[in-house]
């Protein structure tokens, strides 16, 4: 079975006059002609021309891609096996591409729109995108996860310094107990973990007591947020998760 140029052009999206210079250069000669002349392409021809088009859409300039097609030495199994490892590479860039783009776009969406400079005047080494993909993964869904993004869609710079000067301040407090030799269920530390608490509500999310608790849990099971606490001092996210367990305990009825 034979196929008309219009009809191959249809197949594989490419134009007429494209298939008209792939002939005149020799790259893609239709196996067969009409009595009048017409081109006409056979099934191995498509087979050609597919790997054609594979090659092109990788990049490969024409001359490249006939030399590739027309060595004696190479199989059609070993272009495929080529070309889907080329393909493949290509996917995972432009995946990562995609993921990169649609990091900024949620960075701005939560109002992280800022400098490297700002962010490490504002952040330090603590980089507030680095797991934000992970982030929305795990509580994308969640009404606390819309509730952060509405409230902080307009932070600006100034607006995380003071979260920033917060969380600072809540810190010195926690490290300043843990020295003086209070307990984590003492008043003055579960005051402390309830001014946590609320900051968070006041600047992120409802965060009620079981949230709260849970995020306790979080800095001390998730080596990640344990190593950053406890730069402030060893095992101050230990006693930050009993301090917010003890509050959220004489709060509970």
């Amino acid at each position: 079975m034979s196929y008309s140029v219009g009809q191959v052009a249809g197949f594989a999206g490419v134009t007429v006059r494209t298939l008209h210079h792939y002939d005149d250069i020799g790259l893609l000669e239709p196996g067969e002609r009409s009595h009048a002349g017409h081109r006409r392409y056979s099934d191995a021809d498509l087979d050609r021309l597919q790997q054609i088009l594979f090659y092109r859409e990788l990049g490969f300039p024409l001359e490249e891609v006939a030399a590739l097609l027309d060595d004696p030495d190479a199989d059609p199994h070993a272009h495929l096996r080529r070309q889907h490892e080329l393909l493949t590479a290509r996917i995972e860039k432009l995946r990562k591409m995609a993921a990169a783009v649609e990091h900024a776009m949620e960075a701005r969406t939560m109002g992280i729109d800022l400098t490297p400079e700002e962010k490490f005047e504002v952040f330090g080494d603590f980089d507030p995108d680095q797991y934000e993909e992970e982030v929305r993964e795990r509580w994308g869904g969640t009404d606390a996860y819309r509730q952060s993004r509405q409230r902080t869609a307009s932070y600006t710079k100034e607006d995380w310094q003071r979260l920033q000067h917060e969380a600072d301040e809540l810190t010195r407090r926690f490290v300043g107990l843990m020295e003086a030799g209070e307990p984590a269920d003492s008043e003055a530390a579960m005051d402390t973990a309830e001014a946590h608490r609320q900051g968070i509500s006041r600047n992120h999310y409802d965060c009620g007591y079981e949230m709260h608790t849970c995020l306790g849990d979080m800095y001390v099971n998730d080596e990640r947020f344990t190593r950053n606490i406890d730069q402030a001092k060893p095992g101050l996210a230990a006693y930050m998760r009993d301090a917010i367990l003890a509050n959220a305990l004489r709060h509970t009825p």
